[in-house]
């Protein structure tokens, strides 16, 4: 880039430099053609035809007198009477002097001499004769043409060129390591993904844009991580899926090959063979059951049933009047905190799948003769909310955010007790988030577990 400011600053100014002794030389020149001019009119004041014969001899005598300028007498048909430069020069009546002087008294003119071959100034004047006649006079010095001028200033350009050069050379240098600190600051800063500013409105635009380019920069780096992650917990979830599913049909499938083999081979006596037929019974139910449980699961995201007001009140207390038999088996305290007539927008079969899930789990992993507390209100912000707490188990920090994964359990003893497969949270969580309600969970580990639903 300096190079690039060097050549182009040198360029602009060898071409200003050019142009000025361009312009400069043709006033100088125009300067020195009226200057001298004014010098021929004065020394035409000098002569007087007492003093000076019109032939060869008064016209030597003149030009001696003006130091050797040229001098020429002509009559008024424009014939040369004498020159004191040359000899037979014929007539002179469409020289622009001489037709300015014969019809004004006095002409001038600048232009090339043929019969001299260099360029002249011409100042002629019309004077009366003693005798009555007239003739003119005219004097004339040479000069430099105005391209002669501007040619004898070239070496002196040339010389300026070399120290603008220089000059040039120098303070680009100077200049850019100025102007590009700055840049290279804002370029270190922007690497280094920091927030840029400048005190220099010039810059102000790039600043801008690279803050900006920063943030988008930032925000992509963001979503990929968020992707990656969401690929990175997809993808555990996946073997999780897999793994959970093949141990939880396993275990049936493994009871009713085994009990079939017996059957079929007749190693049971009658009584075996009917206890083994209700273990076949058992394991096929608990097998259908986890079937269902994951063609529900999957079925959420595509149900586009429209939803209606349900009475949320209501249907708590349905819920817990269903559970109380395993309520009461386990000798838990059942505190309720209901507010009648509180209202959702939902699906009855949907609000049943999170009451039953989330209260069956405070029975399940609560601890024998605990306390489950049931609570059905309206929030700061007047949304119905649902909490659902217990004095169970609780759950490790590490696993808080991994409950809500298919066939994941706090408690791998209770897996597949009461139709439990470790499914219900992962059910809940996908209700709440399909219908756009608030989910979350606080827990503290061996002292309990509280669940909120925000229907906001």
């Amino acid at each position: 880039m300096r190079k690039k400011i060097l050549w182009i600053s040198q360029l602009i100014m060898a071409v200003v430099l050019l142009i000025y002794a361009f312009f400069s030389t043709r006033v100088f020149y125009e300067n020195l053609i009226d200057t001298t001019e004014a010098d021929l009119r004065i020394y035409m004041n000098l002569f007087d035809e007492n003093d000076y014969a019109i032939d060869q001899q008064g016209v030597e005598g003149f030009s001696g007198q003006l130091s050797g300028l040229r001098v020429t007498f002509i009559d008024t048909e424009g014939n040369v009477l004498a020159d004191s430069s040359k000899t037979d020069l014929g007539n002179h009546a469409d020289r622009e002097e001489v037709r300015l002087a014969l019809s004004g008294g006095d002409g001038y003119s600048v232009r090339h001499s043929d019969s001299l071959g260099e360029d002249m100034i011409y100042y002629c004047r019309k004077f009366t004769a003693l005798s009555g006649g007239e003739y003119l006079v005219r004097i004339a010095v040479s000069t430099s043409s105005e391209w002669q001028v501007f040619r004898s200033t070239l070496p002196t350009i040339a010389g300026f060129l070399v120290l603008d050069f220089v000059i040039c050379l120098l303070f680009t240098y100077l200049e850019t390591e100025f102007i590009l600190r700055p840049v290279h600051k804002l370029a270190k800063d922007a690497a280094l993904n920091l927030r840029l500013s400048t005190r220099y409105p010039e810059l102000q635009p790039i600043v801008e844009a690279l803050n900006a380019r920063n943030a988008e920069v930032s925000e992509q780096l963001r979503e990929l991580s968020e992707e990656k992650e969401l690929v990175e917990k997809a993808q555990r979830s996946k073997n999780d899926f897999i793994a959970n599913v093949t141990h939880e049909m396993n275990t049936p499938l493994t009871s009713i090959r085994g009990y079939s083999e017996l059957i079929a081979g007749g190693a049971l006596d009658e009584e075996q063979t009917r206890a083994a037929a209700s273990t076949l019974v058992k394991q096929s139910d608990r097998l259908s059951k986890l079937i269902a449980c994951i063609i529900n699961y999957n079925e959420i995201d595509n149900d586009e049933l429209p939803s209606y007001e349900v009475n949320l009140s209501k249907l708590a207390e349905e819920t817990l009047e269903v559970l109380q038999p395993e309520i009461e088996k386990r000798k838990i305290l059942l505190e309720k905190a209901i507010e009648p007539g509180i209202l959702v927008m939902s699906r009855h079969e949907r609000l049943s799948e999170v009451l039953g899930n989330l209260i069956r789990n405070a029975i399940r992993y609560n601890k024998e003769g605990g306390s489950l507390r049931v609570g059905v209100v309206r929030a700061e912000d007047g949304h119905p909310r649902l909490t659902v707490s217990d004095t169970g188990i609780g759950i490790a920090e590490e696993n808080l955010e991994r409950i809500f994964d298919r066939f994941f359990t706090v408690d791998k003893s209770h897996s597949g007790k009461n139709g439990g497969f470790g499914l219900g949270l992962a059910v809940v969580k996908k209700i709440c988030r399909k219908a756009g309600w608030g989910l979350r969970v606080d827990s503290k580990l061996g002292e309990g577990t509280t669940f909120t639903v925000d229907f906001g």
